[in-house]
């Protein structure tokens, strides 16, 4: 019975928070999801020779065609931002930034790094959710009505977004043996799970955005770190990544599930 008080508690605490923040959560949501991709087409304006002369120097392309895969990043990142930020054709900038994702995965190598790889992922899971929020907002004739036709991709997309964004947790969990590290990967790998199937879907996301928040701005703080030193710029990277993250999950708190997910089917039972 404490248990059920408990989490009662926990639920109407997170409701609370989306009846206050229901106006401005999805802009939030997409501020952040967008933000490693703004971050990433600024640093590739400002290390325009460095970008250009690694690729130049690790796959012996060329001038030309280095010059050519720093100016689409440049490109694509920003403009898929500027889509995204002013709501105009979403579902092409989020395919673009598809791409970029794609293109970097092979360009840096990261197809061999699994960290890597699956945060990547987490990226691509983000995208998908902001595709599947895209399609929700498309004009119909009986506007608030949807349809099983046209929610049904929807559904998928929310299902491939959840799963995929939960990827980048599995690059937190910590093998120690000290009792914090296993309470942390217990609790962690209990919410992870919680979200790949949509159960206490909104409660969970939530709590995996606090989590992560506090883990981002612990342990990624670039900014306490001098400019020229490369752990700088790595802690930058990650510190962008997982705020892409969280701007996912709050897509998942703002519109919830989908039809995919024990939270839904509890209400057919």
């Amino acid at each position: 019975m404490g248990h059920n008080d408990l989490m009662s508690t926990a639920e109407d605490v997170a409701d609370q928070f989306l009846r206050v923040t229901k106006q401005y959560l999805p802009h939030v949501a997409r501020l952040c999801l967008i933000s490693t991709f703004l971050e990433d087409g600024i640093r590739m304006w400002f290390q325009w020779s460095e970008q250009k002369d690694y690729i130049e120097g690790t796959w012996g392309c060329g001038a030309f065609l280095a010059t050519c895969f720093v100016l689409l990043n440049l490109l694509g990142q920003l403009g898929g931002c500027i889509l995204i930020l002013s709501r105009n054709f979403v579902q092409y900038a989020c395919f673009g930034l598809f791409g970029i994702i794609a293109l970097q995965t092979v360009a840096y190598s990261i197809l061999w790094d699994p960290k890597f790889l699956m945060r990547n992922l987490a990226l691509g899971g983000g995208l998908l959710l902001l595709l599947a929020e895209s399609r929700s907002e498309g004009k119909s004739m009986f506007a608030g009505v949807p349809t099983v036709r046209e929610s049904s991709p929807k559904q998928y997309m929310q299902l491939g977004g959840r799963v995929l964004l939960v990827l980048m947790f599995m690059t937190l969990l910590h093998f120690d043996a000290d009792f914090f590290s296993i309470l942390q990967n217990l609790v962690g790998t209990a919410l992870i799970v919680l979200v790949a199937i949509g159960f206490k879907t909104k409660l969970a996301a939530l709590t995996l955005v606090l989590w992560l928040l506090a883990i981002n701005f612990y342990f990624n703080a670039f900014w306490t770190i001098p400019a020229y030193k490369p752990m700088h710029d790595f802690l930058k990277y990650d510190f962008f990544q997982t705020t892409s993250v969280i701007g996912g999950l709050l897509l998942v708190v703002a519109l919830g599930p989908g039809g995919v997910s024990m939270d839904e089917k509890k209400k057919e039972w």
